[in-house]
Formats: C-alpha cells, sequence, structure tokens
C-alpha cells in the first residue's frame, strides 16, 4: 500500500502557469488569482499527507483552489440570485432585445461585468465550459456533483448571464460618466486610504469616488473602521513574559538555529 507522498518544492512551482491561468478564468481578476494561487500552495504544504501521489497534482492543487475560492465567493453580496432569474425565465412574457444583448457580448467589460456577478458555482461552470471548454463531466467531477446537477448549473448559469447582461443598461446608466469601474475604484481604495497610489491613479480613484453613486459610502465606511481599529492601539501593552518565552523557544528550536 502506497503512503503518503509530499509534493516536492519543484514539481509544485512547475504547475504555477497552468494554476494561475485557472485560477484567473474562475474569478476573473489578476490580484484575486494570484491570491488564490498562494492560498493554494500553502494549503498544499499544510495537507501534503493527504496527498497520495496515485492522481495528477494539478488535478488535486486544481480541486483545493476551487474549494478556496468558493470560500471566498460565499462572501460575495452582489450576485446574482439564482431563485430570482429561474422564475424570470419561466414566466412566458419574459424576454430581452436580442440586439442589445448582441452589442453588450461585443463589449468585453459588459461581458466581463454580467459574468462576475454569476454565483461562484454556476459562474465556474459556464467558465470552464464555454470558454476553457471542459466537457460537462470534467466539472462535475471538479465540483463534486452528478452530472445531471452540473448540466443544470449550466443552463441556469447561461440564463443568469443574459439576464445580467440585459440589466447591465441600468447599472451603465447610473454610472454614466463615472471614471473609473467600481471594482478597479474599489481593489485600488485600500492603497489611496494609505497614500501608496501614484498620483495619475489616485486623482482616478478621487474622480470616481466624486461621481459615483454607490463607492463613496464603502470607502466612508473603510475610512471610519481604519480610524477606529487606530484607537485600539495600547502603547503599554507588553508581550506576557511566559509567551515571549514560548515564541523565543519556537524559533530557537528551528533546524539550522
Amino acid at each position: 500500500m502506497t503512503g503518503p507522498t509530499t509534493p516536492p518544492a519543484d514539481e509544485l512551482t512547475a504547475q504555477l502557469d497552468a494554476l494561475y491561468r485557472f485560477a484567473l478564468g474562475l474569478v476573473r481578476d489578476p490580484d484575486l488569482a494570484a491570491d488564490l494561487v498562494q492560498d493554494t500552495f500553502v494549503r498544499a504544504i499544510e495537507k501534503h499527507p493527504q496527498y497520495r501521489g496515485d492522481g495528477s497534482l494539478l488535478s488535486w492543487l486544481r480541486q483545493m483552489l476551487h474549494n478556496l475560492a468558493i470560500d471566498r465567493a460565499r462572501r460575495s453580496r452582489h450576485e446574482i440570485v439564482v431563485e430570482d432569474v429561474e422564475q424570470l425565465w419561466r414566466a412566458d412574457s419574459y424576454t430581452v432585445d436580442p440586439a442589445v444583448i448582441t452589442d453588450r457580448i461585443a463589449d468585453r467589460d459588459e461581458l466581463e461585468d454580467a459574468l462576475v456577478r454569476l454565483p461562484f458555482g454556476y459562474r465556474t461552470v459556464v467558465v470552464l465550459h464555454d470558454i476553457e471548454q471542459w466537457r460537462v463531466r470534467e466539472i462535475a467531477e471538479l465540483q463534486e456533483i452528478s452530472l445531471p446537477a452540473a448540466k443544470q448549473r449550466l443552463r441556469r448559469g447561461r440564463m443568469m448571464l443574459v439576464s445580467a447582461l440585459a440589466t447591465g443598461a441600468e447599472r451603465r446608466e447610473r454610472l454614466q460618466g463615472v471614471p473609473m469601474r467600481c471594482w478597479d475604484a474599489r481593489r485600488h481604495v485600500s492603497e489611496y486610504l494609505d497614500g501608496a497610489l501614484d498620483a495619475d491613479t489616485a486623482a482616478t480613484v478621487e474622480a470616481h469616488l466624486a461621481t459615483c453613486p454607490t463607492c463613496p459610502p464603502l470607502y466612508a465606511a473603510l475610512v471610519g473602521a481604519h480610524e477606529r481599529l487606530a484607537d485600539l492601539a495600547d502603547p503599554d501593552t507588553v508581550i506576557p513574559p511566559d509567551l515571549e518565552e514560548r515564541l523565543r523557544s519556537v524559533v530557537d528550536d528551528r533546524p539550522g538555529t
């Protein structure tokens, strides 16, 4: 019987490009994809006893990254509600303007915006099947669901994508004339708060915050939380002696020290 094996570091790093492409396909955001790959490598090192070497290392890493991405997606609040779209499509009166949808599909930003609004489990199926050309059976294995369930997610995911494209005009109308997309502004806002952005990017973020109908309250909340956290600092706090001793012993006991 084969025992657990530890994937060598060079074998892990050899999967870096393929794993990053996989992550980028799922989340459609370079920074988040990089974070997921890093977290996956950390998790792989922690869980190496579970890797028995009897399957593809890349498949094992992909499954791990997929699960991490699901955990992150569960905290998202900007996604479309599956039941709402399903109810729309069940109504005989529901339809969309195909010419409008065609125009928006041709606009990469519109298509990406609609795609990221799909719940993660459904977005994954659409991305892997329609963009990455995975077979439905492969997707079912990745998501650990049945083949019929994977087919249902693909059907619902495509429906939700069309509905998201159809309602994109309302969102775009509210953001007409606002420089920078909301997500671009929001992923820069932490560095803006710290004064770490270059002048041009900072100016664009400021212009966005001055005109966007939804981002200013989020920024105000970040500022409030940041200032309140600073108030929690206690300059008189010192590390307890017993804790300091334990930490020093851990460091001193490392190999090579």
